[in-house]
């Protein structure tokens, strides 16, 4: 068996291009235009690469991008009044604050100072209990994107057993709510899991999402299941020059690959679906504030 490659790059160019013909409806309807404001703060190298790949595509599916870079020294008090500045700007929709923060500031308050209407990051307490109840809310991008992925290999999960090896407020527990939406029978494994490989083995839907590489083997895989690798993990490839890096998943790709119906890559999995659905939240964060329907795109 060699697995379908589940082309997440490719999923998430066709959900750009229907977001930006939603948001020319929207633009057309109400004479108004979707604005994301994203608050960077620091020098990290890696943050200032996803923001501006983020206002690049913003503004290439016609919203408005609207950039707050601070420096690592701001107060914990002025980055929390930037936020509120922002819940109350009419022309911004969607709020996201770039994590991590530098060290010195805390972003648990900082979340939990965005309107959770604006929570385009599915990420204060608000946005998690519309989540866990099953209201209509804003959901965590990342798993958003990977349920888009799963559903794209398999519309009906009703039924089917998932493991979700991950426990995370940013994506485990998130995306076990999702399934759970599309009544899979979901148990969360995690660093204590006991007999980790039997628990996963179990499962026809499998998420890795511990952030180490290759955790998950050929052991940990079940026959036909669909692998979903929300890891993305930095490490060393000396073979492609001294001290280059390259990006590999939670799950041993080839390996895995071999005994699953459908698998995503690292790169080109999950993570081009994670600003795909960032857009996504933002047209529909813009719905929602002014009483329209958020039409699924």
């Amino acid at each position: 068996m060699s697995a379908t490659i589940i082309d997440g790059k490719a999923f998430a160019a066709g959900l750009r291009e229907r977001v930006t013909g939603a948001v020319a409806a929207f633009s057309a309807t109400t004479g108004q235009v979707p604005g994301l404001a994203v608050v960077l703060v620091g020098e990290d190298p890696a943050s200032q690469v996803y923001v501006r790949s983020k206002a690049k595509q913003t503004v290439e599916i016609g919203m408005r991008s609207i950039e707050h870079k601070l420096p690592a020294s701001v107060s914990q008090q002025d980055l929390e009044a930037l936020v509120r500045r922002l819940n109350a700007d009419d022309a911004v929709d969607g709020i996201l604050v770039q994590l991590p923060l530098p060290a010195g500031l805390d972003a648990t308050p900082v979340i939990a100072a965005i309107d959770p209407l604006k929570d385009v990051d599915g990420l204060t307490d608000a946005s998690a209990g519309r989540l866990a109840s099953g209201r209509v809310g804003l959901v965590p991008c990342t798993p958003l994107g990977s349920m888009m992925l799963i559903n794209s290999v398999a519309p009906d999960i009703s039924g089917a057993e998932a493991v979700v090896v991950g426990r995370s407020n940013l994506v485990g527990k998130p995306i076990a709510q999702l399934l759970l939406q599309q009544n899979a029978t979901v148990t969360i494994a995690h660093s204590r899991t006991r007999d980790l490989a039997a628990v996963c083995r179990r499962a026809d839907i499998l998420v890795a999402a511990v952030g180490r590489p290759h955790m998950l083997g050929a052991d940990h895989v079940k026959d036909g299941a669909i692998v979903i690798d929300v890891g993305i993990n930095r490490i060393p490839a000396p073979e492609l020059g001294e001290g280059k890096t390259r990006l590999i998943g939670d799950v041993a790709f080839e390996a895995a690959r071999a005994k699953a119906h459908a698998i995503t890559p690292v790169p080109g999995g999950v993570g081009p679906m994670t600003i795909a659905c960032l857009l996504r939240n933002t047209l529909t964060a813009a719905r929602l504030r002014r009483g329209l329907e958020d039409t699924v795109v």
